[in-house]
């Protein structure tokens, strides 16, 4: 108990740290910045990067220290954003940047007066300055001229630049918006968190530095934005840290080798060592941890958008046929750190089973930690649930094996997590407490046993759509997909949708159709009709051509057959909306984070590219092979499962081996769309089944000694390393 104290009074001075920044709002904005930089891709290499660099030293850092010193009208500056980018970038090495305004400026340029073109204001004055100062320099870069032969060749020929190497500066911190990108990141609560965090973190480094104690401390990512977003201020930084600890903290960010043993790696294990012996507080938490490298783009360049959509979105009349509740997720990290009162000579190890007290469709397993005050070893859970319920602890005595119960343990008695309090302002997202165990009738205890826990938890987000397509005939002896549990209720030929409580959503047929409104003759057509749960019939889809028109033509299907045109096989466009189907796992799923998948041929990933997606948005991945789709939007339910089916059918009728065979065939000189058409128009019947379902029972291990983040499918890795992490 003792111990305890002296580590909460370490916390609570940890918190007495003042600093001259409202580093909530600041971080918001941070993220919006970051976000549309993300979107301006252009600006982080090649000749855009070398403008932005030459813009910034010849026309921004003058303006802005001439407006400093004598203000050229009242209102604040407004920073172009590829000058923005780059001084965010010097910035975020607050020594140097102190340093080279020195010398080029005799003082830090600071951002006091200044704001982002992200904010929206008018920055007519500030253009105004700007030409009158740079008459041959645009006020606002484009990539047409960025990206010219007309830029400058030697950028270092300014009369006042920095020989610091921005270009590395801007590639090293241009891979961190991935990290810090998901919505739980710019929720007020959560940010709060990372705040005191973030004092914590400085309070640590100052402990150690009074005690001579040599590390090289790591921050988790929410502790990470905090630190970048102070430095943006870098007056203010300095000042604050002079305060602190005496100095102006550097930020060095040229290590990236998370091997194991190497600097970062042993870094961040010193770094977890000494917080939580400081403060007796877990250093991961949940959504702040390395989520691995940022996923391979589809494009070089963004893709063009026409900003006037010449259709209107109407997709909220398609959602009136089919609606599916609305479902949250959020993550979890769990820990059992010791146990206390135990009664005297009772035998066996001692371990913890989770599992939720009440059915979940995401998390539905019963799984198992060690104790850590018990084996000697650290083992963290990092899993998804949704947001209500309570999360089951039990403690458990006797041998097992793996993550799987033993069934020979004993149960000594459990106690319960509620999410709802995790999840309220009050609870900031985490608790560490001990835990009394409401124990068995069998065991007798002079004093309550209690278990001490370490929960935190990301602020609830939007989940995934779950549902099923599953055919009426029985399956085929070679089909990989299972039977539905359900009676059947329509004859052959029908595809239920279901959703993941079993509830029938749609159900689904394809068939011949002579009769065509947009032709004249008499032409076999397919359609696609749909009984939806209120009992009402409607055509979801109809071949014309070369194409299927969706949803009484708000949607038009296309199969891709030029193949110099970026590697994707379906187009669908509706309204202002231009989804592309790619073959294996893009972006958000690529392979290396969603599953361990070696054959990419029978994927398919939809990605959106529009003005602010422009390098594209991943919205669904479809797995012919193992039945599974997961779809982010709402809008792109029917669409999608409209897709998936006609997508289905051409495998089975076509007698394609995989997704990528289609795209192959339609690329090959003598196969032709409309073969490829045909090939539907002779089928008369659809036996295949389609189960899509995003299994959310996918769970993240956290590899805490690489601060690395391992996606797995179905059930709990724990992660586990010794003491001295």
């Amino acid at each position: 108990m003792e111990m305890e104290m002296e580590q909460q009074l370490e916390w609570n001075e940890s918190q007495k740290i003042v600093i001259d920044v409202d580093l909530v709002a600041a971080a918001k904005q941070h993220l919006e910045f970051l976000a549309t930089i993300d979107r301006n891709r252009w600006f982080n290499e090649g000749p855009g990067l070398d403008m932005a660099i030459y813009r910034y030293y010849s026309c921004w850092l003058p303006l802005l220290a001439k407006h400093s010193e004598s203000p050229f009208f009242e209102g604040p500056l407004v920073v172009p954003l590829d000058c923005e980018w780059v001084w965010h970038c010097h910035r975020l090495n607050p020594v140097r940047y102190k340093t080279d305004c020195e010398q080029l400026y005799g003082r830090i340029l600071d951002n006091h007066n200044v704001v982002s073109s992200v904010k929206g204001i008018s920055k007519m004055e500030t253009e105004e300055t700007w030409k009158h100062l740079y008459p041959d320099e645009p006020y606002d870069l484009d990539s047409a001229r960025a990206l010219s032969d007309n830029n400058p060749a030697q950028i270092l020929e300014s009369e006042k630049c920095s020989n610091y190497d921005l270009v590395s500066a801007v590639k090293r911190q241009s891979p961190f918006f991935y990290q810090v990108s998901r919505p739980h990141m710019i929720n007020e609560v959560y940010l709060e968190g990372a705040v005191a965090r973030y004092k914590g973190f400085l309070h640590l480094i100052r402990r150690n530095r009074e005690r001579s104690i040599q590390s090289f401390s790591v921050p988790t990512y929410d502790i990470d934005l905090i630190w970048h977003t102070h430095q943006l201020h870098p007056i203010s930084y300095c000042k604050d840290l002079v305060d602190i600890m005496g100095k102006v903290l550097d930020h060095d960010d040229t290590d990236s080798d998370r091997t194991k043993g190497k600097k970062l790696d042993t870094g961040f294990s010193g770094t977890t060592k000494f917080w939580e012996e400081m403060y007796g507080l877990r250093y991961w938490r949940a959504g702040a941890m390395y989520r691995g490298n940022a996923p391979s783009p589809l494009r070089i360049c963004p893709y063009p958008s026409d900003p006037v959509s010449k259709k209107a979105d109407t997709f909220h009349v398609d959602q009136k046929i089919i609606r599916l509740p609305e479902m949250k997720v959020l993550e979890v990290m769990l820990e059992i750190i010791g146990i206390r009162n135990l009664p005297e000579g009772h035998k066996g190890g001692f371990f913890v089973s989770f599992s939720k007290s009440q059915p979940d469709r995401i998390f539905n397993a019963k799984k198992k930690l060690t104790i850590f005050s018990e084996s000697g070893k650290k083992q963290v859970a990092y899993f998804q649930c949704e947001p209500c319920g309570h999360i089951l602890l039990e403690l458990m005595s006797q041998s097992s094996h793996g993550l799987l119960i033993s069934k020979s343990a004993e149960v000594i008695g459990s106690t319960a997590l509620s999410l709802e309090d995790l999840t309220c302002p009050a609870s900031k997202l985490t608790m560490e407490k001990w835990l009394e165990v409401v124990t068995s009738t069998k065991i007798e205890s002079l004093e309550p046993i209690c278990i001490r826990v370490a929960v935190s938890v990301t602020t609830p987000s939007a989940a995934p759509y779950v549902f099923h397509m599953v055919c009426s005939p029985a399956l085929s002896k070679v089909s990989c997909f299972f039977t539905f549990r359900g009676r059947i209720r329509y004859a052959k030929n029908w595809t239920r949708v279901i959703d993941d409580a079993g509830d029938e959503i749609i159900s689904l047929q394809m068939r011949n159709s002579k009769k065509s409104k947009r032709m004249s003759d008499s032409t076999l057509q397919k359609e696609l009709i749909g009984i939806n749960k209120a009992g009402e019939t409607h055509t979801l889809a109809e071949l014309v051509g070369k194409e299927w028109l969706l949803l009484d033509s708000r949607w038009s299907l296309q199969f891709q057959t030029c193949s110099g045109d970026d590697g994707y096989l379906l187009e669908l466009v509706g309204g202002s909306r231009i989804v592309k189907f790619f073959p294996g796992q893009k972006l958000d799923y690529d392979h290396k984070h969603c599953a361990k998948r070696i054959n990419q041929d029978d994927f398919m990933t939809a990605i959106e590219f529009s003005a602010e997606h422009p390098y594209g948005r991943a919205l669904a991945l479809l797995d012919l092979e193992c039945g599974v789709i997961n779809v982010k939007e709402e809008w792109l339910l029917l669409p999608g499962i409209i897709t998936a089916f006609i997508l289905g059918d051409i495998l089975r009728k076509k007698g394609y081996s995989s997704v990528l065979s289609i795209g192959n065939n339609l690329k090959d000189k003598n196969t032709s769309t409309e073969e490829t058409n045909d090939a539907m128009n002779r089928a008369t019947e659809v036996d295949l089944e389609i189960r899509v379902a995003f299994s959310l029972e996918k769970v993240a291990t956290s590899n805490l000694r690489n601060h690395q983040p391992i996606l797995d499918f179905g059930r709990v890795t724990c992660h586990r390393f010794g003491t001295e992490a």
